[in-house]
Order: structure tokens, then sequence, then C-alpha cells
């Protein structure tokens, strides 16, 4: 029978304190390698999550920023062994030597954290990190040198972009460029059937994260760059394609065609203009623009479903509004027949196959093509006591001492530490220009 902390002596105390230090980190570590395989299967994207990290937040509770750095971690934990497989080390070691860990000096740091603290660690990493930086300035010149920047125009209309740019300034626009990538409502993983397919997927979100800083300069440059219009989609469709899907006229203006539900998606939330045209095309009458959402009730819509309410997803911004039964087929511009979804999940909806259903009591449930419905309740998390069974079942062997460091409060020589990893570094840079040659 489990007795009241108040009754444990203080050694009890603790011995259990460190021993159930080396269970959670013995699960962390395990949690890590869960992960990297979930991560690795793309398991997350059956339920239309955008990535991972969206999925432990959703199912696991852990915060989106957190989130993604348990997967950077994990992702490099695939190629550090035997950090991964030491398994006593405290999550906070294991993140800090992530950073600056590869196969040549993993032994290294792995012996600094096994006999120092997470302190220790975080101070040599902090050193090499600092050192590492202060030897590339002498490339600042070459740098300065040759950058450069220039585009031309293929026959086929498509613009080509070429440069070279100093780390600053290519530090400043890869930021600009990842920030924009993590802002828009585009999946930071999706399934693809080869390599390759991943490849052309990431390099196509790039573009579109590019065309998102060029609109966001030309939205807040100078006044006459900056008319609504410019930034205007115009799609031209027949009524019986817009509400049954029929063939028919579907088209970007001056440009290609486009699926019905793909224009079904982008009429939930628009202004839309009705024009009649005669057998040659030419316009008979056209009527007036009408917003399909009112102001009134987007503020409403917005201030109920505060972004996406798509299950998992975290987006505030980039969210359109969605009807549930289109306004095509008779649906009303009401907020109990409207929804807010991100435009990732909007697509989803719509080209995807997903359903959503109003239910009585103002919630919606989402309906995957097969028809399970998406699940919004967390599994319950287990009790220390449990956590302790399954190790044993696991036979992973921890007790007072596993997680305890060996520091006995000697000085840190980070000299020496920082030092001896540069020239781990050195060595190994030169092993693979050798290699090379």
């Amino acid at each position: 029978m489990e007795r009241e902390i108040s009754e444990v002596s203080t050694p009890e105390l603790v011995a259990e304190i460190t021993a159930l230090a080396g269970h959670l980190n013995a699960a962390n570590a395990r949690f890590l390698a869960l992960i990297a395989e979930l991560d690795r299967r793309k398991g997350w994207a059956e339920w239309g999550v955008k990535s991972c990290a969206h999925w432990l937040d959703w199912k696991c509770g852990i915060d989106l920023a957190a989130a993604r750095e348990r997967i950077r971690v994990a992702r490099a934990l695939a190629n550090l062994p035997r950090i991964a497989a030491a398994g006593r080390l405290s999550y906070a070691k294991v993140r800090a030597m992530s950073r600056v860990a590869d196969p040549g000096n993993e032994s290294y740091l792995l012996n600094i954290a096994l006999g120092g603290t997470a302190s220790h660690v975080e101070d040599v990493v902090r050193g090499y990190r600092r050192a590492l930086d202060a030897a590339e300035l002498s490339r600042e010149a070459v740098q300065q040198r040759d950058q450069n920047l220039f585009w031309h125009t293929e026959p086929d209309g498509s613009l080509v972009i070429r440069g070279r740019l100093p780390a600053e300034v290519g530090a400043l626009f890869v930021r600009a460029l990842q920030a924009a990538v993590d802002e828009l409502p585009i999946p930071e993983d999706v399934s693809a059937e080869t390599p390759s397919d991943d490849l052309h997927r990431a390099r196509k979100r790039r573009v579109e994260a590019l065309a998102a800083l060029a609109e966001c300069f030309l939205a807040s440059g100078p006044k006459d760059l900056s008319g609504a219009d410019r930034q205007q989609i115009v799609v031209h469709v027949d009524p019986e394609t817009l509400q049954r899907g029929h063939s028919g006229r579907c088209e970007l203006e001056h440009g290609p065609s486009i699926a019905a539900e793909t224009a079904r998606r982008l009429a939930c939330d628009c202004n839309v203009v009705r024009i009649v045209e005669n057998q040659k095309g030419e316009p008979l009458d056209v009527g007036r623009r009408t917003r399909s959402i009112s102001p009134p009730i987007r503020r409403a819509l917005n201030a109920r479903d505060k972004g996406c309410r798509f299950p998992g997803c975290t987006f505030k911004r980039y969210v359109d509004g969605h009807h549930v039964r289109h306004w095509a087929n008779g649906g009303e511009t009401k907020l109990s027949n409207l929804v807010t979804l991100c435009r990732f999940h909007h697509r989803l909806v719509h080209e995807g196959g997903v359903q959503i259903q109003a239910l009585d009591d103002g919630a919606f449930r989402f309906v995957k093509p097969g028809g399970a419905s998406f699940e919004i309740r967390a599994p319950a998390s287990p009790g220390w006591i449990e956590l302790l069974a399954a190790h044993a079942e696991r036979e992973v062997e921890i007790d007072p001492q596993t997680s305890v460091t060996r520091w006995t409060g000697e000085a840190l020589d980070l000299d020496m530490a920082v030092g001896w990893l540069m020239r781990k570094a050195v060595c190994s840079t030169s092993v693979s220009a050798d290699e090379s040659s």
C-alpha cells in the first residue's frame, strides 16, 4: 500500500526522487524513439493534421514549439546511436548535445553528459558553437566579393532566379522564407510515394512561401501598389458546375481550368459577381459585387471559432469561412451553417472528401471518406506506478543511482572541452575533403 509522502523518510524521499528521475529519463528516451518512428512513417497524416508537431499538440498536449523541438531532437538521435542508447540521460542534456553532436564527437559529448550536469553540457555546447562561429569570420570578405542576384524568363514563361548572398543577408532571407513556410497553412510534411515526391513538394512549398513574402511587401508598400484588385483571383464557373459539379466552364481568368470542387472551395468565402453571358461568351448583364459572408457574421464567426476548427489544427490566421451546406446548393450564410477552416484543411474538406456534420449542440463532426469520424479526446496519461511497471516489463533496470551525475564539484575546464571539440571538427573536415578528392 502506498504511504503518504509526509511519512517517507528523507533518505527514502531522495532515493525515490532520483529513481523516478531515472524512469522519466528512460521513458523520455523511449518517447523520442517512438516519435522518430511515427515521424518517419508519417503516421500522423492519416488524421489530416499538418505535421507531427500538430499531432503531438493535439494528442499529447505538447505546445507546438516544444513539439517541434522534440521532433528535431528525435530526428537528430537517429544519427547519434550512442547518445540514443544511453537511456539514462535527461532530456535537457540530450537536447543540448543534439545541437552540435555528430559521429565524430558523439562519444566525447556523451562522457561530458554522463559525468556532468545539464548546465555543464549547455556551457560546453554554447562555447563550441561560439568557437565555430569565430572560425567562419574569415569568409566574410569572400562572401561580400562574390554576392550577386539575377533572374531571367524561360521560353515557357517561368522565372528562373539565381543568386549568391552573404551569410547575414542569406540568413535574413531564409528566416523570412521559413517564417512564411511556418505561418502558411501548408502541411510541413505530406505523405508521398517516393523521396523524390517529398523533395518536389518541399520545393513547391517554398515557392508558395516566396509568393506570400512578395504579396506582403506589395500590400504594405506604396499606395499605388497595394490595390485590392492586384490580389484578386477571378474564376469563371457555370452555375450548374458550381452547384452540382457537372461538366462545364470552370477556369481561372486568363488561366487554366480548375476542378469544380476547387471552385466551390474558393467560392465559400469570397466576393461573388453574377454575369449573364450569351452563347458567344459576351456579357449581357453584370450584377453588383456581393460578399458571401457579411462583416457582422464574420465577426461573430471569428469570435466563436477563434481559428481553424479542424481537429488538431492551431491556425488562427489565413483562415476561410466554410459553408457546411454550400450556398450554391441552398445553404444559408448564417452562423450555424458556417465553420472556420485554415486553407490547408479547407482544401482537405473539398478536394479531399472530408465531410462536416453540424450537430444539434452547435459542435461539428468531421468524417473521413471511409466513414471514420475524427475524435478529439486525448488518451489518459499513465501514472508513475504504471511507468515503473512498463519499465519492469521491458527489463529496463533503474535504481536511485542510475540518473545521478558523476560530478563531485570540480570546476569545468571549458577551454579544454571546446578545444578538443574544435580539433575533432578540423579532423572531420580534413577526412571529408580527402574522401571527396
